[in-house]
């Protein structure tokens, strides 16, 4: 393996738009802004929608109430 190809890993700060701080390691060497994180995404905090545009998710679930896994 050759040496002094790999660039440096350091460890980081990326703080959310929430201001919820997270420390992790990269080679980027400056502070990362996240849009989203674990604390604030819909999908994690369980506020999610769906949003049904002309019934297709009925549709969906008619078409397919038979199929079992």
């Amino acid at each position: 393996m050759k040496q002094n190809i790999h660039p440096q890993y350091h460890d980081i700060i990326a703080q959310c738009s929430c201001s919820n701080i997270i420390h992790t390691k990269s080679t980027l060497n400056k502070k990362l802004h996240l849009d989203v994180c674990n604390m604030c995404h819909p999908f994690y905090t369980g506020k999610q929608k769906i949003i049904d545009i002309k019934g297709r998710v009925e549709l969906f679930k008619k078409r397919f109430k038979n199929l079992q896994f």
